[in-house]
């Protein structure tokens, strides 16, 4: 029976939602305002086991926040990151029902092995290893049930704590971003979209040797059953601690491996966190989970390299049209003067031709400092509205700063950039995206 997004359900989700994240409104209040001493470690421990069994969209939110610096406390960001990859997981009956509902009673039989205990569990589904009838060795991610109503559900609850954050702080006007979560979390609900994802990946990817992206099996796969093949590999963290060579080549397969797609098709891997990074035994990079990818415009990556170009040369005019070109509007001069701190943090090794870490100063927290100095500024000047085509490719570039800061990666970052960029054409961008997204049945960017 197909899942359905009945008001019951929607009731029981907002029970559940305030009840798992309720206490952390008020304690960090508290704590914030009212100076109330709360246990973080203990709390924040808590608070990532009830999302964790929450599963779905509030969860995807906790991942981000544990990526993006200034956000919370340091013992949270800890705990939250062990949503990543370490999400409690549905039993075997779950497993069996929903099988057989995607594939038939008789699914067994189209697999030579399935494991009833899950590989890994993350924030819309889990993953289970299997073997083919052919041999191959498979990864089957299997859906979470009523994620429909889970998904609704949380999103009316996160546009109301977002409108409720926004009368007290009025830096950022959170609405695009909810807009652009809603879209994207939407689309990661289909597991077919997600295939035809994997798909345009392995096409944009197929000549860099060192990333390796799965390969879908579409005879065993349906809207919310996903079969591919494994592909073997350690978490990324477990490298930070191999000798510098190792750690730099990871870093510099990662930083392909994301502005390849960008530069060349107008594309991004929408899901920084460090889950879905795998390293090889021979240092190669495995690249997973494709439910959440952005298009854009060739005129939104024009502008990219617009805004490098306009604060290496010092070109106010050239940076107001990159920021135009993306949507923001009504800029005043002092509010340019803000934005353009962020660029500068985040442009800063790509301006100078020399190797040198992603950031110089700080600890793993990329770019906590400047965040806050930025949003005190907009607050105090009232604030921008970010548009909603900003919202990943900032949370890309924080959450590979982020990465790339893990690692101590010290490498020519303006070198690998001008690989890429050197000899940019709009036109031909146009061309490959149109030709890639319509192999693959994907839209056009709006």
């Amino acid at each position: 029976m197909a899942d359905e997004n009945s008001v019951t359900r929607r009731v029981r989700r907002y029970a559940r939602v305030g009840a798992a994240a309720g206490g952390l409104a008020a304690r960090v209040a508290g704590n914030r305002f009212l100076g109330i001493a709360i246990d973080q470690a203990e709390h924040a421990a808590d608070l990532q086991a009830a999302l964790g069994g929450l599963k779905g969209p509030l969860m995807k939110v906790a991942q981000i926040l544990s990526t993006v610096p200034d956000m919370l406390p340091e013992a949270y960001m800890e705990e939250f990151a062990k949503l990543q990859t370490n999400a409690p997981s549905m039993g075997w009956a779950f497993v069996r029902r929903r099988m057989a509902s995607e594939l038939g009673r008789d699914w067994q039989e189209r697999f030579a092995e399935f494991e009833h205990k899950a590989a890994a569990a993350a924030s819309l589904g889990q993953i289970h290893k299997a073997t083919a009838l052919d041999g191959r060795r498979l990864a089957c991610k299997i859906q979470y049930p009523d994620m429909t109503a889970a998904v609704d559900a949380d999103l009316k609850q996160l546009k109301l704590a977002f409108s409720i954050y926004h009368r007290y702080d009025k830096a950022i006007d959170p609405m695009n971003i909810h807009r652009e979560l809603s879209e994207r979390l939407h689309e990661e609900l289909d597991y077919a979209r997600e295939s035809d994802n994997l798909g345009l990946y392995r096409h944009i990817l197929n000549k860099e040797k060192t990333i390796h992206v799965p390969e879908t099996l579409p005879e065993l796969s349906t809207k919310r059953l996903l079969t591919m093949t494994w592909l073997d590999g350690e978490p990324l963290l477990k490298s930070v601690t191999a000798p510098v060579e190792r750690r730099n080549e990871i870093a510099r397969n990662m930083f392909r491996a994301w502005y390849v797609p960008l530069y060349y098709h107008g594309v991004i891997h929408g899901d920084p966190h460090l889950g879905n990074y795998q390293v090889r035994a021979d240092g190669e990079l495995n690249l997973l989970d494709f439910g959440c990818i952005r298009v854009f415009k060739p005129s939104f990556v024009r502008a990219v390299i617009d805004l490098y170009n306009a604060l290496r040369d010092n070109d106010e005019v050239l940076a107001v049209h990159a920021y135009e070109t993306w949507g923001f509007s009504n800029l005043e001069r002092n509010v340019i003067e803000i934005l353009n701190q962020w660029a500068k943090f985040l442009y800063a090794p790509l301006l100078e031709d020399r190797v040198m870490p992603i950031q110089e100063e700080g600890g793993v927290a990329y770019g906590a400092g400047v965040a806050a100095k930025v949003h005190r500024e907009l607050r105090e000047v009232g604030g921008v509205a970010p548009p909603r085509e900003f919202v990943l490719m900032d949370r890309a570039a924080i959450g590979l700063g982020s990465v790339f800061t893990h690692l101590h990666a010290e490498i020519n970052w303006h070198s690998l950039f001008h690989d890429l960029i050197d000899g940019f054409d709009e036109a031909a961008l146009a061309a490959r995206q149109g030709k890639s997204l319509k192999k693959f049945g994907i839209p056009e960017p709006d």
